[in-house]
């Protein structure tokens, strides 16, 4: 097993990802978000490319929670680091850090829930054994990183408290 987490998904900000500022929108990072997805089903044995899955089963995002920390350019290159938090039969729960190139550099992380889907329901079901058995290996690595600082956190605006007499 390789160190934990996996960096599985890596592409360069294209211009047309742009907005008015010459950021990544906003939108976008929820592209390069879904990519990771994507990356990280593959990983776990939900290959999203195979005709079956578009057919028969899938993947749906329940929630998201996006924290856009530093400024994302064009022609920047971007990895995605991912991280499993939890899983049950039906559903895991992962982390997604967005680094700049290969370094440290932590741009955006994206929490998210993430449902098995048997689409001719379409209804929930549950993972398939061989991919529970690789989720449940990928937690046991996971599970050595030190706590993200990122995950569970709630959004509302912060305010001060003043006494007056």
């Amino acid at each position: 097993m390789s160190d934990a987490p996996v960096r599985l998904w890596k592409e360069v900000i294209r211009p047309e990802w742009t907005d008015y500022n010459g950021h990544l929108n906003e939108a976008f990072y929820v592209l390069v978000f879904s990519h990771a997805n994507d990356a990280f089903m593959g990983h776990i044995g939900i290959d999203p490319d195979a005709p079956e899955r578009r057919t028969e089963n899938s993947v749906y995002t329940l929630e998201s929670h996006i924290r856009y920390l530093l400024e994302c350019k064009e022609g920047a290159e971007v990895q995605i680091a991912t991280r499993l938090l939890d899983y049950d039969t039906k559903r895991y729960h992962c982390l997604h850090e967005m680094y700049l190139g290969n370094s440290d550099t932590l741009l955006a992380t994206a929490e998210m829930v993430l449902m098995h889907v048997d689409m001719t329901g379409p209804r929930a079901a549950p993972l398939p054994p061989e991919v529970a058995d690789r989720l449940h290996e990928i937690k046991g690595s996971d599970d050595k990183l030190l706590a993200s600082p990122y995950v569970n956190r709630s959004m509302g605006l912060k305010r001060k408290v003043t006494l007056t007499s």
